[in-house]
C-alpha cells in the first residue's frame, strides 16, 4: 500500500486523540480498508478517506420529539470510507459484512422497494444535496464501521453523515456545513428510509464535540431550508480533563416487543399538549400546565402528566448542563446529570416495560452500577437513549473506570461496558 497516501500520525491524533493504542488501531484499520478497496474496485486515480462519528445523548431524554432541547456528543468511534470519484453518475458502495449497494443518481425519486434499506439512505442523501442545490456525483466506496447497529450510538445517522461528507468533499470542495449534512441526513431517513426520526442523532454525528441543540421552531419554513433552525451551540469540553471517563454499558436486554412502549412516550406527551390546543409540549407554558394538572389527569391519565413533568424539568436541565460545561464546572454538571437520571426513572418511566415487569435489564444495570460506584463521588449513571432496553451511560472517575468496567462485565458479560472519549469532529474528510 506504499503507493497510496495514508494519513500521518499528526492527522490521526487530531481526529482520534493521542491514545497510542487507538492510533495504532486506526492506522491498521485505515490501511486494511484501503487495501480492501483496491482488491474490490481496482487501483483508483485519487483515493480519499472520510469518517463520521457515532454519538451519545448526554442530556435531554425524550425531549427532541417535543421540539425541546438536547445535549449530545460525538464519540471516538466512526463509520469510515475509502472512496474514489468516478465519471459515471452512479454510487457503488460496499459495506463490510453486508452487501454492495448501487444507486443511479439519474433517478433520485424515493422508491417504495428501497424503504428500510441502505440504498434508500444513499439515494436520500444524494436527493437532499440536489434539492439544496449542491453538487452530486458518482463514486465507489468501501465502508467499515465500529458504530454497531442496535448499540444506541446511532449507526444509521453515522452512515448518513458519512455519505454527506463524501459528497461534500468530492463535489463541493468540502464546503457543505455539518449542520446542512445533518439536516439532509434526517431528510433521507424520514422521506427515503420511511423512519420518522428526529434530528438529534444526525446533528451529533455530524457536528462534533458536545453540541447543545434547541429544536423549538421559530418559523413555518421547511427545516431543510431554514438556516436559523435548529439553534445549536457547540461546546469544546473533555470530561477526562476533569478526571472523568464516559462508559456506556450494553444491558443485554431485548428490544423485542417494545414498539408500543417507545411510541407511547411521544403519544402521551402530545396528548397533554393537545389539551391546550398545541401539537408538542414546547408550545405549552409550564405554569399553565402545572395550574391545570387536576383537569389534565382526567383527560390523559396520570402517566401522561408524569411524562410531561419530566419534559419540562429535563428541558431546563439541558440548558443548565450546557451552561455548566461552558463554565468548566463538571461537578455541577454531574448534579444535573444525576437529576436527569432520577427523572427518567420516576417521571418518564422508561426503565422497563410495564407489560413485562419480569424483564428489568436496565433497572438491574443501574442498580448494580450504583452499588459498584458506592457513592456519587465515584460516578453517576443514567439510562441512555430511548430506554426500556439497550444501554446505560456513566460518568465515572477515570482512576476507577477500569475497575468499574471489570465489575459491570462480570455481571453482564465480557465487553458489555466500553470506555469512550468525546471526539472533536463529527463527520470529516481525513485525506
Amino acid at each position: 500500500m506504499n503507493e497510496i497516501n495514508l494519513p500521518d500520525q499528526a492527522r490521526l491524533e487530531e481526529i482520534y486523540g493521542k491514545d497510542k493504542s487507538l492510533i495504532a488501531y486506526q492506522k491498521e484499520r485505515i490501511a486494511n480498508t484501503a487495501k480492501n478497496f483496491v482488491e474490490m474496485f481496482g487501483r483508483p486515480g485519487d483515493l480519499h478517506i472520510f469518517s463520521a462519528a457515532g454519538r451519545s445523548e448526554i442530556g435531554g431524554n425524550h425531549t427532541d420529539h417535543q421540539m425541546g432541547q438536547v445535549l449530545a456528543a460525538s464519540l471516538n468511534i466512526d463509520s469510515l470510507a475509502v472512496v474514489s470519484a468516478v465519471s459515471e453518475n452512479v454510487i457503488t458502495l460496499y459495506s463490510e459484512g453486508y452487501d454492495t449497494f448501487t444507486v443511479n443518481l439519474d433517478d433520485l425519486d424515493a422508491r417504495p422497494d428501497e424503504i428500510g434499506t441502505t440504498a434508500s439512505l444513499i439515494r436520500g442523501v444524494a436527493a437532499g444535496f440536489s434539492k439544496k442545490g449542491f453538487e452530486i456525483g458518482g463514486f465507489k466506496a468501501y465502508v467499515v464501521s465500529d458504530v454497531l447497529g442496535g448499540s444506541g450510538l446511532s449507526s444509521s445517522a453515522s452512515f448518513e453523515s458519512l455519505i454527506g461528507i463524501i459528497l461534500s468533499g468530492l463535489f463541493n470542495n468540502g464546503e457543505i456545513s455539518t449542520v446542512d449534512i445533518a439536516k439532509i441526513s434526517q431528510y433521507s431517513e424520514n422521506v427515503y428510509m420511511g423512519k420518522p426520526c428526529g434530528l438529534m442523532d444526525q446533528m451529533a454525528c455530524s457536528v462534533g464535540g458536545f453540541v447543545h441543540i434547541d429544536f423549538a421552531k421559530t418559523s413555518d419554513a421547511d427545516p431543510l431550508f431554514d438556516d436559523t433552525y435548529p439553534r445549536i451551540e457547540r461546546i469544546e469540553f473533555d470530561p477526562e480533563d476533569y478526571g472523568y471517563s464516559l462508559v456506556i454499558t450494553d444491558t443485554k436486554a431485548s428490544h423485542a416487543d417494545l414498539t408500543d412502549d417507545y411510541a407511547d412516550i411521544p403519544k402521551e406527551m402530545k396528548a397533554v399538549a393537545a389539551y391546550f390546543g398545541k401539537s408538542v409540549l414546547t408550545e405549552v407554558s409550564e405554569d399553565e400546565f402545572i395550574g391545570n394538572i387536576p383537569a389534565i389527569r382526567k383527560v390523559t391519565g396520570d402517566r401522561a402528566v408524569m411524562r410531561a413533568l419530566h419534559f419540562f424539568g429535563e428541558n431546563k436541565r439541558v440548558a443548565a448542563e450546557a451552561e455548566c460545561l461552558l463554565a468548566g464546572d463538571f461537578d455541577r454538571f454531574l448534579r444535573r446529570f444525576s437529576s436527569s437520571a432520577r427523572s427518567s426513572y420516576e417521571y418518564l418511566q422508561n426503565i422497563y416495560s410495564t407489560t413485562s415487569p419480569e424483564q428489568q435489564g436496565v433497572a438491574i444495570a443501574l442498580a448494580m452500577s450504583d452499588a459498584i460506584l458506592s457513592s456519587p463521588a465515584k460516578g453517576v449513571s443514567r439510562v441512555h437513549g430511548g430506554g426500556f432496553a439497550g444501554t446505560i451511560q456513566t460518568f465515572v472517575k477515570s482512576d476507577f473506570a477500569d475497575e468499574y468496567i471489570k465489575e459491570m462485565d462480570a455481571l453482564l458479560g465480557e465487553g458489555a461496558s466500553v470506555k469512550y472519549r468525546i471526539r472533536k469532529y463529527g463527520c470529516i474528510q481525513i485525506i
